[in-house]
């Protein structure tokens, strides 16, 4: 029986070609803008809940009056939905799935 070797390691070059450095392009605010657009969270209309209980959701999840909330609720009512809150993507997912906990329909969206 004849032994195996083991494999040998391949070598590396001492030193390492000399390349020129990536540039990166600059930073322009108003070229992200587009994309930093800020997201929405929109309450649609449903017929199971009551609209008493729509506005104490609303009071509860996002601290609105109950002048603000009845506002809301009845804009939900009668236009089918309202844009209730505003922000970055993550903040209204989470808007979203409290929305979700309490019952209400809601999902989010790019603002226009």
């Amino acid at each position: 029986m004849r032994a195996e070797q083991a494999p040998t390691a391949p070598t590396l070059p001492e030193t390492l070609p000399e390349t020129e450095p990536e540039t990166i392009p600059d930073f322009v605010p108003d070229e992200w803008a587009e994309t930093d657009r800020p997201w929405i969270t929109i309450v649609w209309n449903d017929p199971v809940n009551l609209m008493t209980y729509v506005v104490y959701v609303f009071q509860k999840v996002f601290g609105y009056s109950l002048e603000k909330s009845t506002e809301l609720m009845r804009q939900v009512h009668f236009d089918g939905k309202a844009v209730v809150s505003s922000g970055t993507r993550d903040q209204m997912e989470i808007d979203v799935k409290k929305l979700h906990a309490h019952g209400l329909w809601a999902t989010l969206q790019k603002d226009d």
